[in-house]
C-alpha cells in the first residue's frame, strides 16, 4: 500500500522489471494498475513469457511487446488506461512492428470491444487467460484478433512461479484465492474475476518455501476475499456443501492455512488482503493472536457506515454485527490496527446515512483508509437497477470530510507509538533521505530511522520519537 494510508485514488501503474534471463531476446514491457493482485498476476505473466524467449525492460520505445494489466473497480482507473494506450501508439508509430496487448479486469469487461476502440491493441487477454498468451501472440504475428477472456471454474496458475517484478527481496506477494462470489452491487470485480476458487494448500506452501530459501522476510496471502479461502480438493467454493464427507472433513480454511503457514515458518512475517467483513471469522482473529509472525493488521473495508445503504450495496452485514466484529477484534487482539475502503455518495444516500458513515469512523478509528467518491460501473447491479442520484459535489465534499476524518484518526492512531519500541523489516531507503532506512512494523505503519550498518530484509527494534497521519519517526533503540 505504499507510504500514503490515505488516498482518493490508486496511484499510478508501474513499470515492472526483472533481471535478464540468459538466451532471450525479445523485449518485455509491462505496467500494473488498481490491485496487490494485479501485481501478483503480472509477475505470473513475465514467468509464462519469460519461457518464450522475453525478457523484461523499463523502456518502452525498446520492447517488442508492449503490455497493461488494468484495473476496472472505477472510471478513473480505465481512463488512465485509455491515457496509456495514447502514449504505446506515439511510440508505435517510431517502432510499427511493437505488439500491444491489453491484461486483466478491463480487459474481461469488454472483451473483443476493446480491439474496435482501440485500434493500438493487438491482443485482449483477460485474468484467467495468461497461460493461453504463446498461442495469442502467435494469432497476433499471422495477422489475426486474439482474444482470450474465459473465465476459470479452477484456480489458473497454482503451479506457476511467478517472477518477482522490481522486488524489495524482502517481501513478496502469494495469490491463494481467486474470484468473488458476494455480488457487492457495486463491484465488477465477479464479472470480470469469475467466482470464488481455492488454490490447493501443499502449492502455497511450496511457494512460500521457495520464497523463504531465497530470503524473503515477509508474505502477504492474497485474494479478493481471503476469509472465504476454502480448499477441498478443487472447484468452486459454492459446490463444497455437494462434496464427499472425506472432503469435507480434510478441508482446509483460512484460519488453518494461515496456522500452518505460520507454524511451518516461524522466521517469516505474513500478512493477507483483502478480508470481507461477512465472512472473517473468530478462528482467524484467534490464530493472529497464536502466531507472534502473523501481523497484527487487518484490512477491513466496510464501504459504509448505514445498514441502509450496505443493504443496497448488498454487503451481507449491518453495521452492528460489523462493529461486533471490531470488538472482538479488540478484545481478542488489542494492539491490531484496522484500515478500510469506504465509498462516498452511493446510489440514494441521504445525508443522514452519510453521518452514520462519520460515526462508524469515529467509533473505530482506523488506522489508515483508502476512500473513493461512487463511481457508477456498467455491468453491475447498481447500474443496472439503480440511479446514481448523488449530486457530483455532494460526493466530493463527503469524501473530503471522510478524508479530513480519517487523517485526524490516523495520526491519532500514529501518536500511540510515541514513546513505544516497535519491530521493523527494513524494505529499503527512505525515498526523501538516503541516510534514512525505512520499514513496516507488524501494524504495518510506515518507519522512518536512521541508517546504521543494518541490512535490508534485517529486523530492528526502533524507538518511536514523532510521527505524522501516516509515518512513524524514531532511532534504533
Amino acid at each position: 500500500m505504499g507510504s500514503e494510508k490515505v488516498i482518493e485514488e490508486k496511484k499510478q501503474g508501474q513499470a515492472l522489471l526483472t533481471e535478464n534471463k540468459s538466451g532471450n531476446h525479445k523485449k518485455l514491457y509491462i505496467e500494473s494498475y488498481g490491485c496487490q493482485m494485479n501485481l501478483n498476476d503480472t509477475e505470473i505473466v513475465a514467468s509464462i513469457l519469460s519461457t518464450e524467449g522475453y525478457n523484461t525492460t523499463h523502456l518502452l520505445e525498446d520492447a517488442d511487446l508492449v503490455l497493461v494489466n488494468t484495473c476496472s473497480i472505477r472510471e478513473k482507473a480505465e481512463q488512465t488506461v485509455r491515457k496509456r494506450l495514447e502514449k504505446y501508439n506515439a511510440v508505435k508509430k517510431i517502432n510499427p512492428t511493437m505488439k500491444v496487448g491489453v491484461l486483466g479486469c478491463m480487459a474481461e469487461r469488454l472483451k473483443a470491444k476493446f480491439l474496435e476502440e482501440e485500434k493500438i491493441v493487438d491482443l485482449v487477454v483477460g485474468p484467467d487467460a495468461y497461460r493461453d498468451l504463446p498461442n495469442l501472440l502467435q494469432e497476433v504475428n499471422a495477422g489475426r484478433d486474439a482474444v482470450n477472456v474465459i473465465l476459470s471454474k479452477e484456480e489458473t496458475y497454482g503451479d506457476v512461479s511467478p517472477v518477482r517484478l522490481n522486488s524489495n527481496g524482502v517481501s513478496a506477494f502469494v495469490s491463494i484465492t481467486r474470484g468473488c462470489d458476494n455480488m457487492c452491487t457495486f463491484c465488477v470485480v465477479p464479472f470480470t474475476r469469475g467466482r470464488e476458487r481455492s488454490r490447493d494448500p501443499k502449492s502455497i506452501l511450496e511457494e512460500i518455501k521457495e520464497l523463504v530459501d531465497s530470503n524473503y522476510k515477509e508474505i502477504t496471502l492474497l485474494g479478493q476475499n481471503v476469509d472465504s479461502y476454502l480448499w477441498y480438493g478443487g472447484g468452486l467454493k459454492k459446490d463444497f456443501k455437494n462434496a464427499s464427507e472425506i472432503a469435507k472433513a480434510t478441508a482446509v480454511d483460512f484460519a488453518q492455512l494461515l496456522d500452518l503457514a505460520a507454524t511451518e515458518f516461524p522466521q517469516t512475517r505474513f500478512r493477507f488482503s483483502t478480508s470481507n467483513p461477512q465472512d472473517m471469522s473468530l478462528n482467524v482473529i484467534h490464530t493472529m493472536a497464536k502466531h507472534d509472525n502473523i501481523c497484527k493488521y487487518i484490512h477491513l473495508p466496510v464501504q459504509s457506515g448505514s445498514t441502509s445503504v450496505l443493504q443496497r450495496m448488498n454487503r451481507q452485514h449491518t453495521r452492528e454485527e460489523y462493529m461486533e466484529l471490531i470488538d472482538n477484534i479488540r478484545n481478542i487482539i488489542p494492539e491490531c490496527s484496522l484500515s478500510q475502503d469506504m465509498i462516498a455518495g452511493f446510489c440514494g444516500e441521504t445525508e443522514e446515512e452519510h453521518q452514520d458513515t462519520l460515526s462508524l469512523m469515529e467509533y473505530v478509528k482506523y488506522d489508515f483508509g483508502f476512500m473513493f467518491a461512487y463511481s457508477e460501473r456498467p455491468g453491475t447491479p447498481a447500474e443496472k437497477r439503480m440511479e446514481d442520484d448523488v449530486p457530483n459535489a455532494d460526493k466530493k465534499r463527503r469524501l473530503n470530510e471522510i478524508i479530513q476524518l480519517q487523517q485526524k484518526h490516523g495520526l491519532y492512531r500514529m501518536e500511540q507509538f510515541i514513546g513505544k519500541t516497535v519491530e521493523v523489516l527494513i524494505e529499503g531507503t527512505s525515498k526523501k533521505s538516503d541516510a534514512h532506512w525505512k520499514g513496516r512494523n507488524s501494524q504495518n505503519a510506515v518507519v522512518i530511522f536512521p541508517k546504521g550498518d543494518e541490512q535490508v530484509g534485517d529486523f530492528i527494534n526502533v524507538l518511536v520519537e514523532n510521527c505524522t497521519s501516516a509515518t512513524l519517526l524514531g532511532k534504533r533503540a
